[in-house]
């Protein structure tokens, strides 16, 4: 599929198979908690989420994971027990991103530009 198909002139960026996806992936974390639950654990708890990621407030994981819930892109499991226990997986749907995720990261690794220095 070429880029113009998937978003052609004039159209919205938002009603495009390509503006879309974004919306789904954009933001800061999400694509690093995918990372985590893909490449690390496939199932982890809030705090193991947390420790990893390590720079992502409370609050902005826990908006995140609902906002990836909502998507459909993670499954939350609550086990009713007292302290409340909640695990968080990739669902099939979450999963299906991942080749697009590890081509994102060797474009990356293979286009990296050099740290530019500091003037002064």
């Amino acid at each position: 599929m070429a880029i113009e198909d998937c978003s052609p002139t004039g159209a919205d960026i938002e009603d495009t198979g390509f503006g879309y996806t974004l919306s789904i992936i954009g933001g800061k974390y999400k694509m690093i908690i995918m990372y985590w639950l893909s490449e690390y654990k496939q199932v982890m708890r809030f705090n193991e989420l947390k420790r990893c990621i390590g720079t992502i407030t409370y609050k902005t994981l826990s908006n995140t994971l609902k906002a990836m819930e909502a998507d459909r892109l993670i499954i939350r499991t609550e086990y009713p027990q007292i302290p409340p226990k909640v695990e968080y997986a990739l669902s099939e749907r979450g999963k299906s991103l991942i080749p697009v995720l590890n081509m994102m990261c060797e474009w990356g690794e293979n286009n990296r530009l050099p740290q530019s220095k500091n003037c002064g």
